[in-house]
């Protein structure tokens, strides 16, 4: 079977030999005699425009070369007519038209490749499928689209020409090969600036020129075009945002120069008022947010500055309480910046600095009691009417004149009563011991201040009274005697009414400041004479009352043991507050008369050196070696030291006008101190009013001024031997070494 003899071309064929065209008036046949040649039919391709409206439309028609009797059976299959998409191809089975049934869209297929058939009416294949292939021809049918409606850029303010802030791209359906897909470029509008310009091939836009400023124009919004056909065909727009990044250029200002606020006094922590600053920056941005600083007029810092971050206004409180009668103004020079650097190219601002002026306002202040707790001491037993201490409280507002009235707010025992306009304590009855109430010999009560102001204040103090003992078993010495601490060694002993003359027994309670406290009970023998001129005792009365009435150095350091073996006892805790052992004997005795106790000498010839130096006890110090006492060095080694120009003047003796002897001298060695010390006690024995310097000691001595006469040399026996001490022995093993001592 030889090639396939095929079709006249009705739109634009091109016919190989032998082909007829439709209408022409030749046709093809065999000429008889001439030997067959092979013949070849190409259909070249078929294009028809998209969007072609007039349907149906002939687009070819074909033939084959081999008619038989019956005719010629012609069919096409392929996309279009037998495949997806169906129906828009067509063929007359007889006599070989192809027909266009239907709209084509370039952009959905561009080409259809078809197979054309050719059969005898049996069915039989006359010819090879010969292909047939059919162009969509594109028309310019469709806009440019952009990627997206809205295009959103940033740009910094301030930017140099040129800066790139986004590409707005488009794109076309269109053949690209054609210009129907060429687009172009532009900006429709973005205002009376033109600060951006558009390329107009690839859609990139960029800063146009100087001058961006986001105080001024924040956000820029363009109108950009997109157009096909080089410019000149179909277009699109879309909306390019463009917004500005801001910078520091623009400097905090405060809206006015001075400020004006007040605050109450003794406030705390609380809020003053607000300054309040302007910035055109971003606002929320740290180129916006201010920081404030006092420069000058609060040195105490007594003041703060915060931000808030709202509304950028700077709040100022109260750091410190302030205090109306110290201070009822402020001056402060506030500053103020950004958190953010300024850029250098920015202006500087004449309104950074702002006065502040705060007038503290006065409040009523409750009153004060500036000593709280007050400590007094009273003895025990003390009658009604008794005064404790006058107990009164300040109050602080110095500028307005109020009234103070006082009242007990604890008062547990209904020991006490108060004057409710000085503060006066006295005592409405006797407290004795032991008493429930008393927490370790204290009694507390609670006094109340409260001034006259609307509303009234108060205030509270708490007064602790010490209950000093002469001794639990004899509360009556309490009418005629009183015994107050002096210090924490030493308490004074006072009379209280005239007493008669002649020896008198004082029974001591001595206790330490253990807890618990040790305690013990002791005798104080006490002469009360008449005395002369000169401030000694006349002698009838030193005669009455030689025979035991006084106190000598025996029964001193029966004492001074007594109480040392009572601090030293076994255990002893350490105390919670300083209160030492009372120990009065070496103290002042009151009394109408002026009367001084005789004198005698105190040291007595012992065969035992106790100690090198004469110690202070219950003073929890650091032992021996932390106290300041007499060196014996002085008579062991006399020559290291230099003997004394002038024998000092002895306030324990009478005033006269006698001469002092000179100095005696010194011993020249150790061996020599007993004939020293010797010599010594003879001289006091033989003048007992002027002593050597180095044979006596001084105790308490109070001065000549002193409204109770002095007790620092109590009547006393001539002889230590005229006294018993033998008793001594009976008190237990403690005491055995002292009866020993001055026992017979």
């Amino acid at each position: 079977m030889g090639p396939p003899l095929l079709l006249a071309c009705l739109l634009a064929p091109l016919c190989a030999r032998g082909a007829t065209v439709p209408g022409s008036p030749q046709t093809w046949r065999q000429h008889e005699g001439l030997r067959r040649v092979k013949r070849a039919w190409v259909i070249p391709p078929i294009s028809i425009s998209e969007n072609h409206k007039r349907i149906p439309h002939l687009l070819v028609q074909i033939k084959s070369d081999k008619q038989q009797p019956g005719g010629v059976i012609y069919s096409i299959k392929g996309p279009g007519v037998d495949e997806e998409p169906l129906g828009i191809f067509s063929i007359d089975k007889f006599s070989g038209k192809v027909f266009l049934n239907a709209m084509l869209d370039r952009e959905e297929n561009d080409r259809f490749r078809l197979k054309a058939f050719a059969l005898d009416l049996g069915g039989m294949t006359l010819e090879d499928p010969t292909d047939l292939e059919i162009i969509v021809v594109d028309q310019n049918d469709n806009r440019p689209l952009f990627r997206q409606d809205v295009f959103t850029g940033r740009v910094v303010e301030g930017a140099e020409p040129g800066t790139c802030v986004m590409t707005a791209d488009a794109s076309d359906a269109d053949d690209p090969e054609t210009d129907n897909a060429a687009l172009r470029y532009s900006i429709l509008e973005q205002g009376a600036a033109s600060m951006f310009s558009i390329n107009a091939t690839t859609g990139e836009i960029c800063t146009a020129r100087l001058g961006l400023d986001r105080e001024t124009v924040g956000v820029y919004n363009l109108t950009v075009q997109a157009a096909d056909m080089s410019g000149d065909g179909l277009t699109t727009t879309a909306t390019a945002v463009i917004y500005l990044d801001d910078i520091n250029d623009n400097p905090p200002e405060f809206t006015k120069e001075e400020f004006s606020m007040e605050v109450e006094e003794q406030a705390a922590g609380v809020d003053v008022g607000k300054i309040f600053v302007h910035d055109k920056d971003l606002a929320g941005s740290p180129n916006w947010l201010a920081k404030f600083t006092v420069l000058e007029g609060d040195p105490e810092g007594a003041f703060a500055i915060r931000t808030d971050p709202l509304t950028n206004d700077g709040v100022i409180s109260v750091a410190k309480p302030l205090d109306h009668e110290v201070r009822d103004r402020f001056e402060l020079t506030v500053s103020v910046q950004n958190e953010q650097p300024l850029e250098p190219a920015a202006p500087s601002s004449p309104r950074a600095l702002a006065t502040v002026r705060v007038r503290v306002r006065d409040v009523n202040e409750a009153p004060v009691f500036r000593e709280n707790p007050r400590r007094v001491s009273v003895l025990e037993g003390a009658p009604p009417g008794t005064s404790v201490t006058t107990y009164t409280a300040s109050d602080p507002d110095t500028r307005q004149l109020q009234t103070l009235t006082y009242a007990l707010l604890y008062d547990p025992a209904d020991w006490l009563q108060l004057d409710p306009h000085s503060g006066t304590v006295r005592t409405k009855r006797e407290l004795l011991h032991p008493s429930a109430f008393l927490q370790g010999g204290w009694y507390i009560a609670l006094v109340l201040a409260r001034d006259d102001a609307e509303p009234p204040l108060s205030a509270t103090g708490t007064l602790s009274i010490e209950i000093l003992e002469l001794s639990p078993q004899h509360p009556q010495l309490a009418h005629n005697w009183s015994i107050t601490r002096f210090n924490v060694t030493h308490a004074v002993l006072a009379v209280l009414v005239e007493l008669p003359e002649g020896p008198y027994s004082l029974p001591l309670l001595l206790r330490d400041s253990g807890t618990p406290p040790r305690e013990r009970q002791e005798l104080l023998n006490i002469s009360v004479c008449r005395c002369g001129r000169d401030g000694t005792c006349e002698d009838g009365v030193l005669a009455a009352t030689s025979a035991g009435a006084g106190v000598t150095l025996g029964a001193l350091m029966i004492i001074l043991g007594s109480i040392l073996l009572l601090l030293v006892s076994p255990p002893l805790p350490v105390p919670t507050h300083p209160l030492p052992a009372v120990l009065a004997g070496l103290g002042a005795a009151r009394a109408r008369g002026r009367r001084r106790a005789l004198r005698k000498g105190l040291l007595q010839r012992s065969g035992d050196d106790m100690r090198d130096n004469i110690l202070n006890y219950d003073e929890q110090g650091g032992g021996e070696e932390d106290q300041d006492a007499y060196d014996i060095n002085q008579l062991r080694h006399p020559e290291l030291f230099s003997p004394r120009a002038k024998p000092p003047v002895r306030r324990d003796a009478p005033l006269s006008s006698a001469t002092p002897s000179a100095p005696r001298k010194l011993p020249s060695s150790p061996s020599d101190i007993e004939d020293f010390i010797n010599e010594g006690l003879e001289v006091a024995d033989s003048d007992p009013s002027v002593p050597p310097y180095d044979t006596a000691l001084i105790y308490d001595y109070e001065g000549s001024g002193s409204v109770a006469s002095p007790l620092s040399s109590i009547v006393s026996s001539l002889t230590d031997e005229d006294q018993d001490y033998d008793y001594l022995s009976e008190w237990g093993p403690r005491f055995r070494r002292l009866a020993d001592l001055y026992g017979q």
